[in-house]
């Protein structure tokens, strides 16, 4: 039996993490288990997560309601391709999706991932001008410091200069990038701030098959919150020049901003939504592609007669039954009121960043706090800073932010902000 050592040594020099080097230089900590809001080292240590895994376990690790819905649905079967035959676990939750999301999205596309999500709407956008006999329509809008995955349709409406993929712009599509919303959450709204989106758009619609945006909040972009205005103006020039609205929720779905889906801060409803992480409450991959029956309508007519998309693990059974046992848990508590809870305490308790040399910003949204830093970070001496005081957070660029479990204690939320204060003090 391997040593900790040897286990790290040849992860070092064999496994490949995200966003690392090979052989890895970036410091990684071999996890035991975890336990609710907890997770276990190997070494021993404990640590309290502030980020729910990447943004998905909502209800922390090793729920037991998830478990057992886990467990029930193996003893069916735990995969069924979806191509030509249908289960009880994916029409019940596409039931309970078309419930929960704006009323006009009722046709439910399931995919592996968010950026696979982010694919299939932009595929979608495309075939859907095509069967509509307008096939120059295949470029997309977007706005800088977004960011909508890692596969090459999404990286192309990544932004194209700050964000994590500018390597290789020269060979993705080539799209339509507005000037980043300026205009905050909380401010006074100016109608400016649209300006250059509209511009684009009045420019180049005809070219345009869909405008994407994450709504309110740009997430891994630079978890920015900016006022829902912009995505209800978005919305209507949309319309206005025939061009589709794609809204990416994939980190803000399932109620991470106060409100279930950040759309709903716009009352807008997208010709397409993107939904994925905390759908499954972080248990098994799974994401999903919203539409209307307009939309939809459009693919039996068209010469292919048909979506030209089909994933292998599409509606995998035992993701949508945990899945729609992770909705049925979070239905089942006042999920608003713990969210404006953790808000409330994010606030209070990550303010005296503020004053703090190293610090630029501090901004909270629901259960999103965020610290902006004047320079990037060291991730090769803040991520072991944090473990050392005992908590689980994942910095980037200039970012030390938290998204914990829905299910914190505020005695371990304020563990988190006492480490974040600490750890910033020493930069």
């Amino acid at each position: 039996m391997q040593s900790l050592q040897q286990l790290l040594e040849f992860d070092r020099l064999h496994v490949w993490h995200p966003y690392a080097a090979m052989p890895n230089l970036l410091p990684v900590f071999p996890v035991e288990s975890a336990q609710g809001i907890h997770i276990q080292l190997m070494d021993g240590r404990s640590l309290v997560d502030g980020i729910s895994s990447w943004w998905t376990c909502i209800h922390g690790y090793n729920h037991p309601r998830l478990n057992q819905a886990a467990h029930a649905q193996i003893d069916r079967m735990s995969h069924m391709m979806f191509g030509g035959l249908t289960h009880q676990p994916a029409v019940d939750l596409t039931m309970k999706l078309i419930a929960i999301t704006p009323a006009a999205l009722q046709q439910v596309f399931f995919c592996d991932s968010g950026s696979v999500a982010v694919e299939v709407a932009m595929k979608m956008a495309v075939q859907y001008w095509y069967n509509r006999g307008l096939p120059q329509k295949q470029g997309f809008l977007t706005i800088r410091n977004g960011y909508h995955g890692d596969t090459f349709a999404a990286m192309s409406v990544c932004d194209p200069i700050n964000g994590m993929h500018h390597l290789f712009r020269n060979i993705l599509a080539q799209q339509y990038f507005a000037a980043a919303p300026q205009i905050k959450f909380d401010q006074d709204w100016q109608k400016q701030d649209i300006e250059s989106f509209a511009t684009l758009l009045a420019k180049h619609h005809d070219h345009i098959a869909a405008a994407i945006l994450e709504p309110v909040v740009q997430n891994a972009g630079g978890m920015r919150f900016y006022h829902p205005e912009y995505v209800r103006q978005a919305k209507a020039l949309c319309e206005k020049y025939h061009v589709l609205l794609i809204l990416d929720e994939i980190a803000t779905g399932f109620g991470r901003t106060g409100k279930m889906f950040a759309c709903e801060y716009a009352e807008v409803c997208p010709d397409i939504l993107c939904v994925g992480k905390a759908l499954s409450g972080g248990f098994i991959s799974l994401a999903a592609t919203l539409t209307t029956q307009e939309i939809s309508a459009s693919f039996a007519t068209d010469e292919a007669g048909v979506f030209m998309h089909g994933p292998t693990f599409m509606a995998n059974p035992l993701a949508c039954a945990v899945s729609l046992e992770n909705l049925a848990l979070l239905e089942s508590y006042d999920w608003q009121s713990k969210i404006r809870s953790i808000e409330s305490q994010l606030k209070a308790e990550l303010e005296p960043c503020r004053s703090l040399a190293a610090v630029k910003d501090v901004r909270v949204l629901g259960a999103i706090g965020v610290v902006e830093l004047h320079n990037l970070v060291n991730m090769q001496t803040i991520q072991p800073r944090f473990v050392e005081e005992g908590v689980w957070l994942r910095p980037f660029g200039h970012l030390i932010y938290t998204m914990p479990p829905y299910i914190i204690e505020p005695s371990e939320l304020q563990a988190i902000t006492a480490a974040i204060y600490r750890v910033v003090a020493e930069i």
